[in-house]
């Protein structure tokens, strides 16, 4: 089954179909890890792109029950170099080919995804469609180019209803903008009490579940798409604790002043060093995200940047001069990807037990 992967600036490639025979259009976007195809696939924050990775060989370990960060994928379609037909792993229950069938997902492989991500590093993110070999290709790339973009994606993947996870610690409330569950199992794992909400809670909805801290997940887009949810951090920032992850850590800083821009290509991998400034210690970490937080625009808020990204300077993490609330751009939950941001859930579980005791000090006082 003949596909073709058509971009908007007139390339086209033509390679295999494998997954769902389905035309599917979306950002192109590429992936740098080497591993951890099924947490990316069901990355709710790729919702409506199609995701490339640049790793050579995919789906040689399978399909398997436990890795996945939701339980529907958004992705809009796959591209790699070589899929592999028949996998081999004792978890492995479907192939990458049977899996794409059962969620309508296409992809396409056997296409140069070098030169691909070399186009992409080069002009930037570019809109794409998988479709027929038989689309005229002319046609295709006229429809892309006066295609809008969806910009409600944290509406699709985030959930319609709270709902609880419980646990006998602290009670944490969840915003859910397109929330991975490793975000979920840190928190479980940590006995936390947690109350998952829809993106457009409201501060005094959050509040009234007497949270003892707060956090932002992930989520895709453009966070200025969401602008009920920056109101909403405005009305919690200082009244609990506040920790935020990806798409969380740039609506926190738009709610404290600060601004955001789109980056050329974005961060979407496993390996992106970042350093910790109030420590000096260098983590490896999973990334994926297309906007960044201006640096310019720190200066006249009460933030300060934490972290910085090794490879290209942008900001990577934040904390509020007078509050107790602090943001990561990067994923601490990997999945996929190093650990070695773990310790930032336990450095939210020490700011939200100060915060408790200070409480508990003014009462007594």
């Amino acid at each position: 089954m003949k596909k073709q992967l058509i971009l908007e600036d007139g390339t086209v490639f033509i390679g295999k179909g494998f997954g769902a025979d389905t035309d599917k259009f979306g950002e192109v976007v590429f992936n740098t890890g080497m591993t951890g195809y099924q947490e990316i696939l069901s990355d709710p924050s790729y919702c409506g792109q199609i995701v490339t990775l640049t790793y050579p060989l995919v789906g040689n370990y399978g399909i398997n029950r436990d890795d996945f960060e939701s339980i529907t994928p958004a992705i809009h379609g796959f591209i790699v170099k070589e899929v592999c037909d028949f996998p081999s792993n004792w978890r492995n229950e479907l192939s990458l080919d049977e899996y794409f069938k059962q969620k309508n997902i296409p992809g396409i492989a056997g296409i140069d995804t070098r030169k691909l991500t070399r186009i992409i590093r080069q002009y930037g993110t570019l809109k794409g469609a998988i479709c027929s070999i038989d689309e005229n290709a002319e046609e295709v790339i006229a429809k892309l180019k006066g295609i809008t973009l969806s910009t409600d994606q944290v509406k699709q993947v985030s959930t319609k209803k709270p709902y609880p996870s419980p646990g006998r610690g602290s009670r944490v409330v969840l915003v859910d903008y397109g929330m991975k569950h490793g975000i979920l199992r840190e928190l479980n794992k940590r006995d936390c009490d947690v109350i998952v909400v829809p993106y457009n809670t409201t501060a005094e909805d959050i509040l009234n579940l007497s949270p003892d801290g707060v956090m932002l997940s992930n989520g895709p887009g453009d966070p200025k798409d969401v602008p009920e949810s920056i109101e909403a951090i405005k009305g919690i920032i200082g009244k609990v604790p506040l920790f935020g992850i990806c798409l969380g850590h740039q609506l926190f800083a738009l709610a404290s002043g600060a601004n955001t821009e789109k980056m050329k290509f974005g961060h979407r991998g496993s390996n992106h060093p970042v350093k910790d400034l109030l420590t000096g210690k260098v983590s490896l970490t999973s990334q994926n995200h297309g906007y960044t937080v201006e640096e310019a625009s720190i200066n006249h808020t009460n933030l300060e940047v934490t972290h910085l990204a090794l490879n290209d300077g942008t900001i990577e993490g934040l904390q509020h001069k007078e509050y107790p609330a602090f943001t990561v751009q990067y994923h601490p939950e990997a999945s996929p990807g190093p650990e070695d941001a773990n310790y930032l859930f336990d450095r939210f579980m020490e700011m939200i037990q100060s915060h408790k005791q200070e409480g508990a000090a003014y009462v007594k006082a």
